[in-house]
C-alpha cells in the first residue's frame, strides 16, 4: 500500500464540484499514472462498502471481466447488444474514452450522467482519505464505475480490464465469467514482451470454479495452463465453441453461425462489422452467464451493434484505434477485402510509447499515400519521427501536420471521389477527428 500525506480537504473537489472538477483532480493527484497492484485500491472499495466476497455488495448482476491485448472493447460492446436484445438491463464499464468521459459508463444503453458520476467520485475521495491513501487516475475512476454499477439494478455487468489483468484495479471483482481475447505486445514497460508472461497476467482474471472464455485460437499455452491451475473451466475457441466464417457452409453473404458444445447453435447472424472471434466469445461468454441464447435475439444484435473507433465509417473515411501491428494486421486485411479504384491514404497518430514500425508494416500492404499528424502531450510523438518511420518503411509521405485536425483539413482538401482514409494509430487520433463537426454526426 503506498501511504501518503493527507491533503487538506480544501484541497479536493466538494460535494457539489463539476465532473471536470473531479476528473481534473485525480489527474493530479498520483504521482504516476499506472501505478500496478490491488492493495491500495481494495481498501478503499472496502471502506466504500462496495465489496462482500469478491462481489458487488449492492448488485445481484452476473459480472464478466474482459481482457486482452486487442479486442476487448468489441467484445464488451458485443456481449452488451446481446445481453439487452436478450432483455437483460445492461452495464459496461470501458477505457479509454474518444469525446466524453461519461462513455467509459454505460447504464443499459446511456452514456452515466456527470450528476451520478460525480457523486461517485465524492465516494471515492470521501474513502481514499479515510485510508490515507492514494489512487491513479484510473483506479478512482474504476472505483467510481462500480459504484454507480452497483446503484443501478441491473442484470449484467460488463467490466473491461484496463491494463494486464492481474494487478488491473478491475481484478478486485470476482467475476462470474472470465474473457480473454487476445494476446500480443503492447504496453512492455509494464508487461514485458514474452507472450507466455503477457497471457499469465491476462489469465489474472479467472477464478477456481468460475467460466474462462479464450476467444483466440493463438492464444499462449500460459493463458490454458493458468485456468487449469485454478481449477477454472475453460471454454475454448476452436475446440468448446466456433464460428462459420461469414459466407462459408450454408451462410448467404455476409452471414455466419455461431457454435457450441454444449447447446444449440445459431444460424444466419449478420456481420457485425466488429472481429467474428470476439462475436462468439461474446455469445459463449453470455451463455455461461446464464443467459438463454436465442437466434432471432442474437441477429437483432449482431445487425445493431455499432462500437464508436473500430472500423467505423464517415463517407470516404474509415476510422479506427488499431494501435498495435496485431490490431493493424486486422484493420488492413479488412481495407483490402473492400473494393478499391482510387488511393488509399493513412492519416495515423500515434503515441511514442508505442510500436509505430510495426504498426506502419502492418498496415503498408493496404496503404498507398501517408499523412503523419503529432499528438500533444508529453507521450505525443512528432509527426516528422513518424514520417521517417513511414520512409522508413518504404512508405511515401504526402503531409505532415502539427495535429490530426490539421492533417484531416488538409487532407479532406486533395481526395478524388474514389480515394478513401484510414484514421489510425490512437483513440487520440481518432478522438480528435471525431470531435470535428464534419465527423461528428451519429457518434
Amino acid at each position: 500500500m503506498t501511504p501518503v500525506t493527507r491533503p487538506a480537504m480544501g484541497d479536493s473537489p466538494g460535494a457539489s464540484s463539476s465532473l471536470g472538477d473531479w476528473l481534473a483532480y485525480w489527474e493530479r493527484l498520483h504521482p504516476t499514472g499506472i501505478d500496478m497492484g490491488l492493495e491500495r485500491v481494495r481498501e478503499v472499495a472496502r471502506r466504500m462498502a462496495l465489496l462482500k466476497d469478491g462481489r458487488l455488495s449492492a448488485s445481484a448482476a452476473r459480472v464478466i471481466t474482459v481482457a486482452g491485448t486487442n479486442g476487448k472493447g468489441s467484445t464488451v460492446a458485443l456481449i452488451a447488444a446481446l445481453a439487452q436484445a436478450h432483455g437483460k438491463r445492461v452495464g459496461t464499464y470501458t477505457s479509454p474514452h474518444l469525446l466524453r468521459y461519461n462513455e467509459r459508463v454505460n447504464l443499459n444503453g446511456e452514456p452515466a450522467s456527470d450528476t451520478r458520476l460525480a457523486a461517485g467520485f465524492a465516494a471515492v475521495e470521501q474513502a481514499r482519505r479515510e485510508a490515507g491513501v492514494s489512487l491513479t487516475y484510473f483506479e478512482a475512476g474504476t472505483l467510481c464505475a462500480l459504484w454507480c454499477l452497483a446503484r443501478a439494478g441491473l442484470d449484467v455487468l460488463v467490466l473491461e480490464v484496463g491494463l494486464g489483468g492481474r494487478l488491473d484495479a478491475v481484478n478486485i471483482i470476482d467475476a462470474d465469467v472470465a474473457v480473454v481475447t487476445t494476446i500480443a505486445r503492447d504496453h512492455a514497460g509494464f508487461l514485458g514482451c514474452d507472450l507466455d508472461q503477457i497471457g499469465r497476467e491476462k489469465a489474472g482474471i479467472f477464478r477456481p470454479g468460475r467460466p474462462a472464455v479464450l476467444g483466440s485460437e493463438a492464444l499462449p499455452a500460459s493463458v490454458a495452463e493458468t485456468a487449469a491451475d485454478l481449477g477454472a473451466p475453460a471454454y475454448a475457441l476452436g475446440r468448446d465453441f466456433s464460428r462459420t466464417p461469414a459466407g462459408d457452409a450454408g451462410c448467404e453473404p455476409g452471414e455466419w453461425a455461431f457454435h457450441r458444445a454444449a447447446g444449440p447453435s445459431l444460424a444466419a447472424l449478420p456481420d457485425p462489422g466488429l472481429p467474428l472471434d470476439n462475436a462468439a466469445a461474446a455469445l459463449q461468454a453470455l451463455a455461461l452467464a446464464g443467459v438463454d441464447l436465442t437466434s432471432p435475439a442474437a441477429r437483432r444484435a449482431m445487425g445493431q451493434v455499432c462500437l464508436p473507433g473500430r472500423m467505423q465509417w464517415r463517407g470516404q473515411w474509415c476510422l479506427d484505434v488499431a494501435h498495435n501491428p496485431h490490431a493493424a494486421a486486422y484493420v488492413a486485411g479488412r481495407l483490402q477485402t473492400l473494393p478499391q479504384r482510387g488511393r488509399r491514404w493513412c492519416l495515423l497518430g500515434m503515441l511514442d510509447d508505442k510500436d509505430a514500425a510495426g504498426v506502419i508494416a502492418a498496415l503498408a500492404p493496404a496503404i498507398s499515400d501517408w499523412v503523419c499528424v503529432s499528438l500533444a502531450g508529453p507521450r505525443g510523438r512528432d509527426a516528422q519521427a513518424l514520417a521517417a518511420d513511414v520512409v522508413a518503411g518504404g512508405g511515401r509521405v504526402r503531409y505532415c501536420a502539427a495535429s490530426p485536425e490539421a492533417g484531416a483539413e488538409w487532407l479532406g482538401e486533395q481526395l478524388a471521389d474514389d480515394d478513401r482514409v484510414l484514421v489510425a494509430g490512437s483513440f487520440f487520433t481518432v478522438g480528435a477527428l471525431l470531435a470535428m463537426p464534419r465527423f461528428a454526426a451519429d457518434v
